[in-house]
């Protein structure tokens, strides 16, 4: 099994969620995005070249890129795990607007996400993932109180 975490927007992988798993998880791929959208997902398919059965863990806007590539890589991808994912960014994507991933998908959303409220992010997720599980906590955007809490070893086994 490959496992990689996607960090979001404004991040990198030297923040709190990549040392989080750099430390739990030596083997889980942890790469640095820069750039816009289209660069972001060259470097992952790169980094990804080669792998199957990957767990995709993305945050925001690497939620976002997550759901893109199982998108594209259907056959390669075991299960999502999507941190207050930037879907509603979808509808900018014209040719990926009427996809659906029927991978597992496990999905945490703070209810007090003022970034990517759960009311724009929520009916995306359920048109798009078919085998969703969603989990709404009391928290914020970045899941400050609530990240660590989350059942890892169960998701990431």
């Amino acid at each position: 099994m490959t496992r990689i975490f996607v960090h979001g927007l404004e991040s990198s992988n030297q923040g709190t969620k990549a040392r989080f798993f750099r430390q739990r998880y030596p083997d889980m791929i942890i790469p640095n995005f820069e750039g816009p959208l289209n660069n972001r997902l060259e470097k992952l398919e790169k980094v990804l070249s080669g792998y199957s059965a990957i767990t995709l863990v993305g945050s925001s806007f690497g939620g976002l890129m997550a759901t893109l590539f199982a998108m594209d890589h259907p056959s390669r991808v075991a299960r999502l795990i999507l941190l207050a994912p930037a879907l509603p960014m979808l509808e900018a994507l014209p040719d990926k607007r009427d996809k659906v991933v029927s991978i597992p998908v496990w999905l945490y959303h703070g209810t007090a996400d003022s970034l990517l409220p759960p009311e724009t992010v929520i009916p995306v997720a359920r048109s798009v993932f078919t085998d969703l599980r969603l989990h709404q906590v009391e928290d914020d955007h970045m899941l400050h109180s609530t990240f660590r809490d989350i059942p890892w070893e169960e998701l990431l086994e």
